[in-house]
């Protein structure tokens, strides 16, 4: 029968340096990290509302483009998409270089406690009634 002998194995172990230099690695990396992801979750929340809020615009001009009533100055309301509220402001002036109004469709919405918005615009012929093709025009001259 034999005894068991036991080797003198070296225990392997971290230091105290290695471990506060992890947690040091640690500490600057975790905290980027969350703000990377909160910031992805804002472009995310933003871009999905953004495109809602281009929806609401496109429909508010196709709306008074149809019914020819955007002569009455500033006109706003509220649409629901779900459960969420975008504030929209239509308003129309003349485009000097023809006998055209200039609609602009600007709708605000929130994303994570701050507010955004969206502009749409078009060019809408007082002449037009609903129903029929619009009247070519003069050359336009855009500035900037």
């Amino acid at each position: 029968m034999r005894l068991a002998t036991f080797k003198s194995k070296k225990c392997r172990a971290f230091t105290l340096a290695e471990v506060l230099a992890a947690m040091l690695l640690l500490a600057i990396v975790i905290p980027a990290a969350v703000e990377a992801l909160h910031i992805a979750s804002l472009a995310g929340e933003v871009a999905v509302r953004k495109g809602v809020a281009a929806r609401i615009a496109d429909r508010i001009l196709d709306e008074y483009v149809v019914m020819t009533n955007w002569n009455n100055g500033v006109q706003s309301g509220t649409a629901r998409e779900g459960v969420l509220d975008f504030h929209w402001t239509l308003t129309s002036q003349a485009w000097p270089p023809d006998a055209m109004q200039l609609l602009t469709a600007e709708v605000t919405y929130q994303a994570q406690g701050r507010d955004y918005s969206v502009k749409l615009s078009t060019l809408a012929n007082e002449l037009t009634q609903p129903g029929q093709p619009p009247q070519p025009t003069s050359t336009m001259s855009l500035r900037h």
